[in-house]
């Protein structure tokens, strides 16, 4: 395998805080990885231009590239012989292409990476995967990787070596096309169409060395090469020119789905628009799921056990998630989540089921957790889990991030489609009957399950926004019922989860803060004027931060069935923004989001913790829940310092 760019760290050993002597990682600090999508695959490069995290053909399938886990479980490199370290990376603006520039002793290289996406191909046989309405773009399961020599001369190496089923499985290449141009590689003990084919095209000439397909030549000015790694049917691109075409119909597919969306003129539009591209890569275009994230146990706690399979759809991260988008104008794909919802939220045999916390981007409803102990984690974090055993936890915050994305997606409609009232009438109905019991909360503590604050002012949230949506749908009756029951919640909420500062608490019957609680305020289960809310968000800012961010909440105050400690939850400092905003704390909220702005990863993208000392990014990359909490807090700064001029601030998100 080609060696990677070595970082220095300070590593704490274990879930310990005392720390082992500096070391050099041979695994690429997390923030420095590039994600690419076409809606239905995503992968992680490394910035030596290796692919070392990629799934095929779902993002929660057995990876085929796993060296972030593991440095021998397969990689997909490109680039310069003997170099590791670019020039310069950068996103080509308004989509997902990554473009990576290389300079040499001897020359410059550019070379550029996209998931190809093209026009709707299924034309003489319907999808077999796909369930929501087509559209005009859709992804044609090619990695395609395109290098131009622009000045001098560069010697070029291609290493693609996949390790099928996590490492688990070898590969066993064969030529398959008339010379040297293409070659195969099956999973060599699958049986027939246990795990993908994958075939390699290049215009380069392929060797074969075992496990590894290899490529050597150098490049003098004006020289263009491609390689073409694809999982189906549908047809490589054979020479350049083709290569460039399919690279160009990419962009135009990216450039046009993000012109849809409105996003103001401000220094922070290109954090936005990078944030939205994100969300939209992390979907699941057969089925309308958004994922939470591409990767699995990317460490949370550098060395520890922290570490979960974040590659499905959670109802919580995806109903937020929709948030964002909505912000930003960007809302047809709440349908598909929706249509999504409604279908996973049926038993095999057709009934309604209760929702889950979570589904298998195609709706399953059993995610088994397991450890594999043969791969070595993320720079020595282990045990690296597929599954997660989150799915079946009781987490009554669901039933209100779901109601209060249907309630946003349908409120500008003046209706609630037919098809979906059902299923909205259940989750009230469930609230209805579960608000008084014990849960995990928003965190999915692994703990004994307790009265979180959170979780009821969320069953609140289900209870409001479900008596609107029968408002809208002329169920009177019923509006006015779950209206009565909502007002019970408050109270209980305002009894039992406010201490004697009149700060809301973590949970009933203990002082512990958690920064699931600045939710109050964009929620709307109090006026921002409300001094409880006032010194809620002011206890989560003071008390609940280190060097600034926010932390979930105190590990040593809460029970979450784990050892060690966490970074700062990059979301929960996003969230504080929106809320100091809410408050009228503009100035300090603008500062706040000014620093989180900078701990962006050079691509803008973000994990989901951030150690506040390093700015070193922990946990799975790139996480939809930071992304969408970035839209929303970016966007009450500035129609906050817009209102100081207008008088009309109206926050990101607000039901009224």
């Amino acid at each position: 395998m080609t060696s990677q760019a070595e970082q220095s760290v300070t590593t704490p050993m274990g879930d310990s805080d005392e720390v082992a002597p500096e070391h050099r990682s041979i695994y690429p600090p997390i923030d420095d990885y590039a994600f690419l999508s076409d809606c239905e695959t995503n992968c992680l490069i490394a910035r030596n231009g290796a692919v070392e995290w990629m799934c095929v053909p779902r993002p929660d399938s057995p990876s085929v590239f796993g060296s972030i886990l593991d440095r021998s479980a397969g990689h997909f490199r490109i680039g310069p012989y003997g170099q590791n370290v670019p020039a310069a990376r950068r996103y080509l603006p308004g989509g997902l292409i990554l473009e990576t520039t290389w300079q040499t002793q001897t020359g410059w290289l550019i070379v550029r990476d996209a998931l190809v996406m093209g026009r709707w191909h299924a034309n003489e046989q319907r999808s077999s995967t796909r369930r929501r309405t087509p559209s005009d773009w859709d992804a044609e399961h090619i990695l395609l990787r395109t290098v131009k020599c622009v000045s001098g001369t560069v010697e070029l190496e291609m290493s693609c070596e996949p390790a099928f089923d996590y490492h688990r499985a070898p590969a066993r290449w064969e030529y398959t096309g008339k010379v040297y141009e293409e070659a195969t590689a099956t999973c060599h003990t699958s049986s027939p169409g246990e795990h993908p084919t994958l075939r390699l095209t290049s215009n380069l000439r392929l060797g074969l060395e075992g496990r590894e397909a290899r490529a050597r030549t150098r490049m003098v000015e004006g020289d263009n090469a491609f390689v073409a790694l694809s999982w189906s049917d549908l047809p490589a691109p054979q020479t350049f020119a083709e290569a460039a075409d399919k690279m160009w119909q990419t962009t135009e597919c990216w450039r046009q789905w993000v012109t849809i969306g409105r996003f103001p003129d401000h220094p922070w539009r290109g954090h936005l628009q990078r944030s939205a591209l994100t969300l939209k890569g992390l979907t699941y275009a057969p089925t309308g799921a958004l994922l939470a994230a591409p990767t699995t146990s990317l460490p949370e706690t550098p060395g520890g056990e922290r570490n979960w399979d974040y590659r499905y759809a959670w109802v919580r991260d995806s109903t937020f998630a929709l948030w964002g988008l909505y912000t930003l104008g960007l809302d047809r794909e709440a349908n598909d989540f929706f249509s999504f919802i409604f279908d996973a939220s049926k038993s095999d045999d057709g009934d309604p089921a209760p929702l889950q916390v979570m589904y298998g981007v195609g709706g399953e409803h059993t995610l088994v957790e397991e450890e594999l102990s043969h791969l070595k984690g993320y720079d020595g974090a282990r045990p690296v889990r597929i599954g997660n055993g989150a799915y079946n936890q009781n987490q009554h915050d669901i039933w209100g991030t779901m109601l209060d994305s249907v309630y946003l997606h349908v409120r500008s409609r003046d209706q609630v489609p037919e098809t979906l009232w059902p299923l909205l009438k259940r989750q009230v109905e469930e609230v209805v009957e579960n608000w008084r019991q014990a849960d995990r909360g928003i965190w999915e503590v692994r703990g004994e399950p307790q009265h979180f604050t959170s979780s009821k002012i969320m069953c609140w949230v289900a209870l409001d926004r479900g008596a609107k949506l029968a408002t809208l749908h002329g169920e009177k009756a019923y509006a006015a019922q779950w209206a009565e029951i909502a007002e019970e919640v408050k109270a209980d909420v305002l009894e039992n989860g406010v201490d004697e500062r009149g700060v809301l608490v973590q949970r009933y019957g203990h002082r512990a803060l958690d920064a699931s609680l600045l939710l109050a305020p964009l929620l709307r289960f109090l006026p921002a004027d409300d001094a409880r809310i006032r010194a809620t968000v002011l206890a989560i800012a003071d008390e609940l931060t280190e060097d600034g961010l926010v932390l979930r909440y105190r590990v040593e105050e809460t029970d979450d069935g784990l050892s060690g400690k966490e970074g700062t939850f990059t979301i929960c400092s996003f969230w504080l923004v929106s809320a100091l905003v809410e408050i009228g704390e503009v100035e300090r909220a603008k500062q706040l989001c000014e620093r989180l702005l900078a701990f962006a990863s050079p691509l803008k993208l973000y994990a989901e913790e951030i150690d506040p000392k390093t700015g070193r990014h922990l946990g799975n990359f790139p996480q939809a829940f930071t992304h969408l909490a970035l839209i929303n807090a970016v966007v009450h700064v500035i129609r906050a310092e817009e209102s100081g001029a207008t008088g009309t601030f109206q926050p990101a998100h607000g039901p009224s």
